[in-house]
């Protein structure tokens, strides 16, 4: 099995022991993604303009592992409030088109994040 971390000087920075994606068996398995800005620095924000810059992150993830929103076939998002959820729904049609990935969202969670997510995808 060929195992490749993937990196870029354009993707955000982490400070934190982790790579933003890994490549393994046809698959990108993408790290956790935040409302952070290239250096890192979180951004916060109203929960609809940090879930989008989470899923900006991610999109420029899946393109430097050669792969896009419509190989992703699981999604785990994180929403803080219960409240946002009917926004979230909103928003992530905007990204994700039918056949829609498996899914799961967890919601009342999360310190000072709104929102968060990680994908798998092929490639």
């Amino acid at each position: 099995m060929s195992i490749e971390a993937i990196s870029s000087k354009d993707l955000p920075k982490s400070h934190l022991p982790f790579s933003p994606a890994i490549k393994a068996n046809g698959f990108l398995f993408v790290s956790g993604q935040a409302s952070v800005d290239d250096t890192g620095k979180l951004i916060s924000d109203t929960f609809e303009n940090e879930m989008r810059r989470s899923l900006e992150n991610v999109r420029r993830i899946l393109k430097a592992g050669g792969s896009g929103f419509e190989q992703v076939v699981q999604v785990r998002s994180y929403v803080k409030n219960s409240s946002d959820v009917p926004r979230y729904n909103e928003i992530y049609r905007e990204y994700f088109k039918e056949p829609y990935p498996a899914r799961t969202t967890i919601v009342n969670c999360l310190g000072t994040l709104l929102y968060e997510i990680d994908v798998i995808a092929a490639y």
